[in-house]
């Protein structure tokens, strides 16, 4: 058996892992590139293997570093099958196509305006390709073996972190290999705590915050102090969040603290027509996480849900005080980014940060203390206060990872530490060496290992 690291490795980002067996070829994940345009140029390089060639694709869970490249390998051959749980399929319904006409709208505007070196523009895939590819997906319950091409096996267990999200236990050859995807953390308020790892001869593991603890204070105060002080200024509160999962967390959030009488209850719109369609999953998968009836009516009962795009250029000229969740979550895109340049600017307005700002994001950029950023061709200023709540994080951080590895039967052969940045990955490495003495290694983008 043969694993090539064809993604998040060196990188929190394209998640894709090949596996060869003497009779079957598997992918583990298929995601997007993001951050850097040196990581997004490797979206358009060729495939290293002809799609076609690809007998099963096996997703971990719904975010798009995680499934967003699935159109391009079905525009290019691959005609599955694909696996994921029913939660995961059904967040790639609202992902994927988002995603196909995002691509389509990007290459449109560059047509237009000239902007592109390429003449014509084109997608990296259309809404039709991520349709023939959501064709494909085959949904697999948790906790239960499922057979794949060729003599191999696997099923999945819960991962947490998101609504349908799974670490994946795979065996082919005699071989072993447990794919941790991304782990949620065991006290989270939303979502379930990992499943206990298992045994395997081979493990690969998540690195994303495996240099970092979250802030173990009260996030929900820290969330309170900052929505009080810029309610008493007038200005808006803007929350960049991802569309899925961050953003029902801060709408929990919010709808505790007023009902708590902890914030004044102001009007809170979310203007993401994607983080509206996923917040209406939670009522169909109620399996997937820890909120009652009464949590998610009372949250939506207190949000203002946009889908309009004229109600949502209104929100750029919305008197304060009031709060403004938008995707997306790294100011990579989005309706945000819009919000940005309107109330970015104003010394009244707090833009709040929730969730992981990769390298080479806007968002990452104003964390590191830039305050102009570029947007839509222009540069704005911001002059907002910006805040960062660490504890809202759907990935376990460091200890947090420890603890889930330390759960772990038997030491396995070799672990590869994955989908983190080269500092994250280096500081986990070392802590695996030295308080479980396992042998381990951080693989780079399109390594490749025999495994006995």
């Amino acid at each position: 058996m043969e694993i090539r690291f064809l993604g998040a490795a060196g990188c929190v980002t394209g998640s894709r892992y090949l596996i060869d067996t003497a009779d079957a070829r598997l992918m583990v994940d298929c995601g997007l590139f993001q951050g850097f345009k040196q990581l997004r140029k490797r979206n358009w390089a060729p495939f290293p293997v002809d799609p076609a060639s690809i007998d099963a694709v096996i997703l971990t869970h719904g975010h798009i570093d995680h499934t967003g490249y699935l159109p391009v390998l079905v525009k290019h051959g691959f005609d599955g099958p694909v696996y994921a749980t029913s939660g995961t399929r059904a967040l790639c319904g609202i992902i994927l196509p988002d995603s196909g006409r995002l691509q389509e709208e990007d290459a449109a505007h560059a047509n237009r305006h000239g902007s592109s070196k390429h003449h014509p523009a084109l997608p990296l895939y259309t809404e039709q390709d991520a349709n023939r590819a959501l064709d494909l997906i085959e949904t697999v319950p948790f906790h239960r073996e499922h057979p794949l091409p060729g003599d191999g096996r696997f099923h999945y267990q819960r991962a947490g972190h998101i609504l349908g999200a799974s670490s994946v236990h795979l065996e082919a050859e005699g071989t072993s290999l447990l794919f941790s995807g991304d782990l949620g953390r065991p006290h989270d308020p939303v979502m379930p705590p990992p499943d206990p790892p298992g045994e395997a001869d081979y493990l690969l593991v998540e690195s994303t915050y495996g240099n970092r603890l979250h802030d173990r204070t009260d996030q929900s105060k820290k969330l309170a102090e900052i929505v009080n002080r810029t309610a008493e200024r007038g200005g808006i509160v803007l929350i960049p969040a991802f569309a899925v999962g961050r953003t029902q967390a801060i709408l929990y959030a919010l709808s505790g603290l007023i009902e708590a009488n902890k914030i004044p209850q102001l009007p809170i719109y979310l203007d993401s027509p994607m983080a509206v369609s996923t917040t209406a999953l939670y009522d169909t998968h109620r399996d997937d996480h820890r909120l009652s009836t009464q949590a998610l009516r009372a949250m939506e009962s207190r949000t203002t849900f946009i889908r309009a795009v004229d109600e949502s250029k209104r929100l750029n000229h919305l008197p304060g005080p009031a709060i403004i969740v938008s995707a997306s979550g790294m100011l990579s895109g989005g309706r945000v980014l819009h919000h940005l340049r309107a109330h970015g600017p104003d010394p009244n307005s707090t833009l709040v940060f929730v969730g992981y700002q990769a390298a080479g994001t806007r968002g990452a950029d104003i964390l590191a203390g830039r305050r102009e950023i570029k947007i839509y061709g222009s540069m704005v200023p911001i002059r907002c206060e910006v805040e960062s709540l660490h504890g809202y994080s759907a990935h376990a951080d460091a200890d947090e990872i420890m603890a889930w590895l330390a759960n772990v039967p038997q030491a396995p052969r070799h672990t590869f530490i994955t989908h983190g940045e080269p500092d994250a990955a280096e500081a986990l490495r070392k802590r695996i060496a030295a308080e479980l003495g396992w042998d381990s290694e951080a693989p780079i983008i399109g390594e490749s290992f025999t495994l006995d």
